[in-house]
């Protein structure tokens, strides 16, 4: 690993982890500031961590502390983080790749994304990744050019990232077509089909199932084997018991589109918008599929970066020079 500049600071677990090449997972910090009410978004990441730390690995929260990029929070920063976004959420920055260094000069906290997230989480050597979904390509594409980091990021960094498929407020098919430009392996796990977050299947097969961390595992080492610079995306559905049905969802996702509409809601706003008016639609329910979705996703990316160091192959991967 290259020299971490200096206000890049690892927590003690994780640079110990990594010092001893043991299993480390990212986690991102946006479902904290942005994406959850409290308390929810303090007990969905707790929860998250320990599910990570149940499957035998370290978990590394990654967000940004009053100008400093941290690898790993406590508890306790984790609920301040939590606390802050609740008394004011725009006083957090929501950094994707591009905010990063603004918000480093600027010394302001702030939740990355999945792009932020996947950048720092390679700079360090972390190789896996649990999140909730990805962004992707948004509705109505082809007039506004409204594109998520997160795709290209995708092709960037070599990270394995484990989500439950694109979020359903996108043209799920869209993305596929610029994941595959890129270069990035689609898969199931478990399924033929991609899931599309709130619910279990859309339609669109993924590039190949895999049934087991240990494939996880052995298909991320034979793609970075063959020199590939960026990542994989690891689709799991949501738990059956907290899907949310596809039709149901679409009607809401098309209201709250007309809604955004007309507000004038552009740019890194709409995600958070769109995803608060379905969860005010549903009453609550999509919350609880996130939670649901979140936890599991970090649980079975713990499994896969266990499997990937018992491979006998590094489990820590840098970016090319």
């Amino acid at each position: 690993m290259k020299p971490l500049p200096a206000f890049m600071q690892l927590a003690a677990p994780v640079r110990d982890a990594l010092a001893r090449a043991r299993p480390v997972v990212a986690l991102e910090s946006t479902i904290i500031t942005h994406g959850m009410p409290w308390p929810v978004n303090f007990e969905t990441a707790r929860a998250a961590e320990h599910a990570v730390r149940e499957a035998g690995a370290t978990p590394a929260t990654i967000a940004l502390l009053d100008g400093m990029i941290r690898v790993g929070l406590t508890e306790a920063e984790l609920e301040g983080l939590a606390q802050a976004a609740a008394q004011d959420a725009t006083a957090l920055r929501k950094c994707s790749v591009r905010d990063l260094a603004p918000a480093l000069i600027q010394t302001d906290s702030g939740g990355t994304t999945v792009a932020a997230t996947m950048r720092i989480a390679a700079r360090v050597g972390i190789a896996w990744f649990a999140t909730g979904g990805i962004g992707g390509v948004h509705r109505g594409a082809q007039d506004s050019f409204d594109q998520s980091a997160d795709l290209l990021e995708l092709a960037r960094s070599p990270v394995g990232v484990i989500c439950a498929g694109p979020k359903a407020i996108l043209d799920l098919g869209l993305t596929l077509e610029v994941l595959e430009t890129q270069g990035v392996p689609v898969l199931g796990y478990g399924t033929d089909e991609l899931p599309a977050f709130w619910s279990r299947s859309s339609g669109f097969p993924v590039d190949a199932r895999l049934d087991s961390p240990a494939a996880i595992a052995a298909t991320a080492a034979a793609h970075w084997s063959l020199g590939a610079p960026g990542g994989l995306l690891i689709t799991q559905p949501v738990p059956a018991e907290h899907e949310l049905p596809a039709r149901e969802v679409e009607v809401y996702i098309q209201r709250a589109l007309r809604q955004a509409a007309d507000a004038g809601v552009t740019g890194k706003a709409v995600t958070p918008y769109l995803l608060e008016r379905v969860l005010e639609a549903t009453g609550g329910a999509c919350l609880r599929s996130n939670q649901a979705l979140m936890v599991a996703n970090a649980r079975l990316a713990g499994e896969a970066a266990v499997a990937y160091g018992a491979l006998g192959a590094a489990s820590t991967v840098q970016i090319p020079c």
